[in-house]
């Protein structure tokens, strides 16, 4: 673990080059913050043990006891959901301190460019594989991580407090890679709630990317599922029955090929339940965040949308696309397409794979 701290920023990432674990770096001026810090973590932990002592008696110190503030061996090491140590894992630490499973797919030859990729609802950066691949054969280093609450990350499962989490931890990873690579551009790439992410990701620092590629980006809320009734129902729900499960993705929309649905449904790292009211809140704010965004948008996009998609409203990328002043902006439009057209039929995917890539190419800066 690498530790980097200052005046204003605390902020942590692993080492995916050097797996340096551990190191510390601090200075003259760090030093007051981390006392700081630590007397800030003992009177927590005392606190903690005020509280149990007072609703559960006396009983508890022991417990207690075995746990050192001095001594980090003593602290329990932290794991993935799926029990596996971080310290085996490619990984970030976010500002709440939970940590990121990170994955890279770096070419041989010098990068061109970083592209950094967004996953979307209830998935995980891993079926991005062959995608993220096909970009780094064209000499770009590619990266991802699975948000907070989603496959090998911390977090409570499909849950977050605010929606701005997402593209923080995305500002914080891209951040990160571009001070290893100064002097590369920078593109994202968002599928689903990923595209929205990339959205409102790009639209926090417009000068910083050379493109954003969205696959199926979730920018108008379905009026199908979100009717004046299901709004202000969802809106009451949000404030007395957050984590009331509603209803869970139906698989069968994310591809026609059977193949990749079954896989969808089989994969352990993807959710598989209810979507509770305050992630679907959430979802609803992101898309009247976007929907704001959309007359400033001035950097180059590149949509792909299914008209036969039943998870995303395609009329969202249509607007996108019409109201978007972006001189320079492009949709193409799968007949037929399900939700995860890079998942979908092998003509298409192939199709995705080869206009994404295509695209991106066509916006590197000439050497």
């Amino acid at each position: 673990m690498c530790f980097s701290v200052d005046e204003s920023v605390f902020c942590a990432c692993w080492d995916y080059n050097r797996h340096i674990p551990n190191r510390l770096i601090l200075s003259s001026q760090t030093l007051p913050i981390v006392g700081i810090m630590r007397a800030v973590t003992a009177a927590t932990c005392l606190l903690a043990a005020g509280l149990s002592c007072f609703f559960y008696g006396s009983d508890v110190l022991p417990l207690l006891g075995g746990l050192s503030l001095s001594d980090p061996a003593s602290m329990p090491e932290r794991r993935s959901p799926q029990g596996v140590l971080y310290t085996d894992l490619q990984h970030i630490v976010n500002a709440d301190g939970l940590h990121l499973f990170c994955r890279y797919w770096e070419p041989v030859e010098p990068p061109r460019a970083l592209v950094f990729i967004v996953h979307g609802t209830g998935e995980h950066s891993g079926p991005y594989d062959e995608i993220a691949q096909k970009l780094r054969d064209q000499s770009l280093l590619v990266f991802a991580h699975d948000h907070v609450g989603h496959g090998q990350s911390e977090g409570e499962r499909m849950n977050v407090k605010d929606f701005q989490v997402y593209i923080r931890d995305s500002l914080q990873h891209i951040d990160l890679m571009k001070s290893r690579h100064p002097d590369l551009p920078v593109f994202i790439l968002g599928h689903s709630m990923g595209g929205a992410v990339a959205i409102l990701t790009a639209c926090e620092r417009p000068s910083d990317f050379a493109g954003v590629v969205l696959i199926a980006p979730m920018i108008k809320m379905n009026p199908e599922s979100a009717t004046p009734f299901k709004v202000f129902l969802a809106k009451v729900l949000n404030h007395v029955l957050p984590r009331l499960p509603l209803g869970s993705i139906n698989s069968k929309w994310v591809s026609r090929d059977k193949s990749k649905v079954e896989a969808y449904d089989a994969d352990d790292l993807n959710h598989h339940g209810g979507v509770r009211v305050s992630f679907g809140w959430q979802l609803m704010g992101a898309a009247a965040r976007i929907e704001k965004e959309i007359p400033t948008i001035s950097w180059p996009f590149f949509l792909l949308h299914g008209d036969a998609d039943k998870l995303c409203d395609i009329r969202g990328s249509k607007i996108m696309f019409d109201k978007a002043p972006s001189p320079d902006k492009k949709i193409k439009i799968y007949e037929g397409g399900y939700h995860a057209l890079h998942l979908d039929l092998p003509d298409v995917a192939q199709s995705v794979l080869k206009e994404v890539s295509a695209w991106i190419t066509e916006h590197l800066p000439l050497n």
